[in-house]
């Protein structure tokens, strides 16, 4: 199977720590990569995880607080300068805009390749990206402003060739693509091979769902249902739920509670509060209801 990795950037929330950097990941599938929201010292962290910068095809931002998009123009600036020629679309709320579009003629009106911006709808559940190999659907989220996540859904592949019947067959390479699109073999003598002989089941189809800021949402489990990784804000331990509340974030255990309600294959714990000086607390909240639950970390490479 080709690769379908995640590269967390920063798992941490709005409050700089020397722990923790803000919200920023880079999904590669496929050798395509994405980033999912840009925070302030994201491009350090490209750096330090020796991503090359010039792979990047888009950037999805989750919403406009400045711990999840306040390092966009930085990196949009230092695409310039390193000649990239290739257009960077940018998937954003609305909002984003006008905002983007002042930064870039104040700060990088003079580069050679197209930002282009795509607004969504943070309230419907849609595709937005769309190719080959990978679809890309909002997952709308509530939080204090627009705020939606993102699901990376693999589209499936074409079965695979069972080399031992093609050699014993003679099969010509010319009908290889023919095989896998679904059709038998006929011998030289009449005799029909049918395609189930002939293939393997194609690879099964991986997901991974990002849901950034929002409180805690009881049905959002059917947006994610059957992701294989599931990342979910969890920004508080139970014992600040009225907090959480009230700034409209979830705790440890909410966020287990989707993961549990999807039946995720793993879920991913992040957008840590400055409060923790370490997250085991968060961990050991998440794991007692969804045992297969896991911290984030800078550096850190999750394979879906």
């Amino acid at each position: 199977m080709e690769p379908f990795k995640i590269h967390i950037l920063g798992c941490g929330s709005a409050l700089p720590t020397l722990r923790h950097n803000a919200s920023s990941q880079i999904v590669e599938i496929r050798g395509k990569m994405f980033m999912v929201d840009c925070a302030e010292g994201t491009q350090m962290q490209l750096r330090r995880s020796k991503i090359n910068f010039q792979r990047i095809q888009a950037v999805f931002i989750s919403h406009m607080h400045g711990d999840h998009c306040f390092g966009l123009i930085g990196m949009i600036s230092t695409f310039g300068l390193m000649g990239r020629t290739a257009p960077l679309d940018v998937y954003a709320t609305k909002e984003l805009g006008p905002v983007l579009d002042m930064l870039m003629k104040s700060f990088c009106n003079d580069y050679s390749f197209e930002v282009r911006f795509h607004a969504i709808d943070t309230k419907q559940n849609a595709v937005i990206y769309d190719d080959r190999s990978l679809t890309v659907e909002t997952i709308p989220l509530q939080h204090r402003v627009p705020c939606c996540g993102f699901l990376f859904r693999e589209k499936p592949t074409l079965p695979h060739i069972r080399r031992d019947m093609i050699d014993y067959l003679e099969i010509p390479f010319s009908q290889i693509n023919n095989i896998k699109a679904g059709a038998d073999w006929v011998t030289p003598d009449g005799k029909v091979i049918p395609n189930s002989r002939l293939v393997t089941p194609s690879d099964n189809t991986r997901s991974y769902a990002y849901c950034s800021d929002t409180r805690y949402i009881p049905d959002l489990w059917k947006l994610v249902n059957g992701a294989t990784v599931l990342y979910h804000e969890s920004t508080y331990a139970s014992d600040c739920e009225d907090r959480a509340r009230t700034y409209w974030h979830s705790t440890a255990r909410q966020a287990a509670m989707v993961a549990r309600d999807a039946k995720v294959g793993k879920l991913l714990l992040g957008h840590y509060s400055a409060r923790y000086n370490d997250e085991s607390k968060i961990l050991d909240e998440a794991k007692a209801v969804f045992p297969k639950s896991f911290l984030t970390n800078e550096g850190m490479t999750v394979f879906v």
